[in-house]
């Protein structure tokens, strides 16, 4: 049986039945905190620079990343959160359909923190989230004061 750990996730997710058996699933393995999803990628940069994430609870905090999605694609919110000193320290893992080698690469060179692919298969796909929610429980996330820190150096 799981351990439940506080971990706060942010999900940006465009599909509405990706990011329902994300959160069903993280839930599962024991990870029970906050969690919210944003819709796109439009979306995750009004919450991370419009004064959201100011007032949000920072502790633990990890952010779940799809690639494509509408009106801002997820590359281009992570190199805005990497290149950002209040986001930079946001452990981001990019959860999506892409495989193809030459994107996975762009994404750790941008600043991903992980890349998982998301299996197209619907028991897959729930085992791979499962998965994602037991690494999560070991995981050590940097600590709220460092994300403060960095976002007051600003």
């Amino acid at each position: 049986m799981a351990t439940e750990q506080s971990v706060n996730i942010i999900l940006v997710e465009d599909d509405d039945g990706h990011a329902l058996l994300v959160e069903k699933n993280l839930r599962r393995a024991g990870l029970v905190n906050g969690f919210q999803r944003l819709r796109d990628g439009q979306e995750a940069l009004d919450y991370f620079f419009g004064g959201d994430l100011a007032r949000a609870e920072l502790q633990q905090l990890v952010v779940l990343l799809d690639v494509n999605m509408p009106r801002v694609n997820g590359v281009e919110v992570l190199r805005r959160m990497k290149q950002e000193a209040a986001t930079a320290a946001i452990p981001v893992i990019m959860l999506t359909t892409t495989d193809d080698p030459r994107e996975i690469a762009h994404c750790y060179e941008v600043g991903c923190n992980v890349y998982i692919t998301k299996p197209v298969e619907y028991e897959d796909f729930i085992e791979a989230v499962r998965r994602l929610g037991f690494f999560l429980q070991v995981v050590k996330l940097p600590p709220a004061s460092a994300v403060a820190r960095e976002s007051e150096s600003r």
